[in-house]
């Protein structure tokens, strides 16, 4: 295999072109599927290299409770620099390790403090928080505080918004609880933490999602302007707090999530976009057009760089497998 075997950590910088075309062409729910999956494919793949390179590189080390095989010379041969490669592979994997256990206890801790701060209110899907600090998002169900999610909001948000807006409001946050947006953001935050190189998926993730939540509420309400000024309103008002509102949590979605917020405003006050699979790829004679130019691009690089990584580490196990002795 030679220096292939190490693809799996690298290739995710192709994952970058495939970012930018896939927030910028892409129907917002097919871009945050498409870069959910691609993260998680990589950020898994990536982990099991620094594994493999770990096992294959310390095996031969003296005391070592691997089977005999795994430290045989045409093992290690498909590995160079083997001894170098599994020595730096096993502070790589601990602070991968450590990186991503801490990301998770960051995200239950902030789910219970909240479910916590809901605890004296009634049992419905919005819980208004008396609070001056801005701020709205989405908490799931399922830690301790039933199945149904619910919608958190603070009255000093909604004192800032009409009564349209705060439709758009309650429409954007519905949207992020039925998709389950946070479970995007959380392998997202994972695949970052995995490999440093996913982490411009993790931003234009973060984008899409609020995009899809953008979309989804301009439809329930039936216009686009609307959702357009609440967004406007609840930055403004957010960036006028003391920082505490927007989300708890990266990985809590909400309407005044952090982000580009003049993008999804703009886009809000463009057309709908197309939620065809299958848009137009080409115009007349002129070839491709722009949008079927990115979406080629953006899925050849997708499966070359998912299939490339896979490769690269299933061969691994495969060469492990067959040293091992029965």
């Amino acid at each position: 295999m030679g220096v292939f075997v190490f693809l799996p950590l690298v290739l995710p910088l192709s994952a970058w072109p495939i970012a930018r075309l896939a927030e910028q062409h892409l129907h917002p729910r097919t871009a945050t599927r498409l870069l959910g999956a691609v993260a998680g494919v990589m950020a898994v793949c990536s982990t099991l290299c620094l594994a493999l390179l770990m096992v294959v590189g310390t095996a031969q080390l003296p005391g070592n409770p691997l089977p005999d095989g795994w430290s045989d010379p045409e093992v290690r041969a498909a590995v160079p620099y083997d001894g170098f490669a599994g020595r730096v592979a096993i502070p790589a994997l601990i602070v991968v390790c450590v990186a991503c256990s801490r990301a998770l206890l960051s995200h239950f801790r902030v789910r219970r403090r909240s479910l916590r701060a809901l605890g004296g209110l009634p049992d419905s899907p919005v819980a208004v928080l008396n609070d001056d600090v801005p701020y709205a998002y989405a908490l799931p169900g399922g830690l301790r505080g039933g199945r149904r999610g619910r919608i958190v909001v603070s009255t000093g948000l909604l004192a800032g918004l009409q009564p349209p807006e705060r439709r758009a409001l309650f429409a954007h946050e519905r949207a992020h609880l039925a998709a389950r947006h946070h479970r995007f953001l959380l392998a997202a935050q994972l695949a970052a933490r995995a490999n440093p190189f996913l982490r411009p998926l993790r931003t234009s993730l973060a984008f899409t999602t609020e995009r899809w939540a953008d979309e989804d509420a301009a439809r329930a309400v039936r216009d686009r302007r609307v959702v357009a000024r609440a967004i406007g309103k609840a930055a403004l008002a957010s960036g006028a707090g003391s920082g505490a509102g927007a989300t708890p949590a990266p990985t809590l979605a909400g309407l005044a999530a952090p982000g580009p917020v003049p993008r999804r405003v703009a886009a809000l006050l463009a057309p709908a976009p197309t939620a065809r699979i299958r848009p137009a790829m080409f115009t007349g004679v002129t070839g491709f057009t722009g949008v079927g130019l990115a979406l080629s691009c953006a899925a050849a690089g997708t499966v070359v760089s998912a299939m490339s990584s896979a490769n690269s580490a299933v061969t691994m196990v495969l060469i492990l497998r067959a040293a091992t002795p029965l």
